[in-house]
């Protein structure tokens, strides 16, 4: 039997057009685009890259990624794995061949051999999020689906203040979408700021594992602090309720971007802090 190689992939993807990272097979109850051909799936960034990659290397290939991305949301740092016993093909070729025939949208940025114990999923140890707000009276001509634009001007400061206080280990079931499943809702933030540069306002959250929407729902609820709705201690109180009605509304999903995940401590893609459209 040949041996098998184990590869690590970071890609960076545009999420505008795909319904999330993960592969689903169309509802016929639901789905109202055109009937996928046989053997494929609804246009997902994972259905489509695996499938490139299985061209490369002549076989198909079991495509496991770090984050399962919403439908919308965009990637600079996403990190997947893959097996193949094509090991005589240059890895850079692999790269450089599936980025030749992937959408302009979607960018295989590095790929590193690794060991068979590497797990994209259970092997991460942080993961960072950034959340881009256009906060100006008009709409911008070029972000519109990569921003969530906001008119009324928002008060960074207290929005600054608010996120320090959901630093550190907390239930956070206030900030996670009902019919998460996990068997708890106690999480651990390591960072959580917001910077503004012009009219782009960035939130950035970083944690060891993260609720389903609850960077969305950070966001939404850091915007209402912004607009004087809370302030910025009711953060407390809401952590303290650990019911999702306490906090404030989900933020739409094309404002999100997957920014890193890294895999020991130290290690992992270059920050590229605000470096967002």
């Amino acid at each position: 039997m040949p041996p098998i190689q184990r590869y690590m992939l970071t890609i960076a993807y545009r999420g505008t057009h795909y319904h999330g990272w993960q592969f689903q097979l169309p509802n016929p109850l639901t789905w109202k685009g055109p009937w996928p051909k046989e053997g494929h799936g609804i246009p997902t960034v994972q259905e489509i890259i695996a499938r490139e990659i299985g061209k490369v290397v002549g076989h198909p290939v079991i495509l496991v990624g770090s984050s399962r991305t919403d439908s919308g949301v965009h990637a600079k740092g996403q990190v997947a794995h893959f097996d193949t016993d094509k090991i005589q093909i240059p890895r850079e070729g692999i790269r450089q061949a599936v980025n030749a025939q992937l959408p302009e949208d979607m960018l295989i940025r590095s790929i590193a051999p690794v060991d068979s114990s590497f797990n994209a999923i259970l092997s991460a140890v942080r993961k960072r999020y950034q959340y881009l707000i256009w906060n100006a009276p008009d709409r911008s001509a070029f972000f519109a689906d990569l921003s969530w634009h906001r008119r009324k001007e928002l008060d960074v400061a207290a929005m600054s203040a608010a996120a320090a206080l959901l630093v550190g280990e907390h239930d956070f079931a206030s900030f996670a979408r009902p019919g998460h499943k996990r068997v708890t809702t106690v999480r651990t933030v390591l960072s959580c700021e917001v910077r503004q540069r012009g009219p782009r306002i960035v939130i950035g959250v970083e944690g060891r594992g993260f609720l389903w929407n609850m960077v969305r729902i950070i966001a939404g609820t850091l915007v209402e602090v912004g607009l004087g709705k809370y302030k910025p201690e009711e953060m407390t109180a809401m952590l303290a309720a650990a019911d999702r009605r306490a906090a404030g509304g989900t933020a739409p999903p094309q404002g999100l971007y997957l920014q890193w995940v890294r895999f020991s401590e130290g290690a992992g893609e270059d920050d590229m802090e605000t470096e967002i459209p």
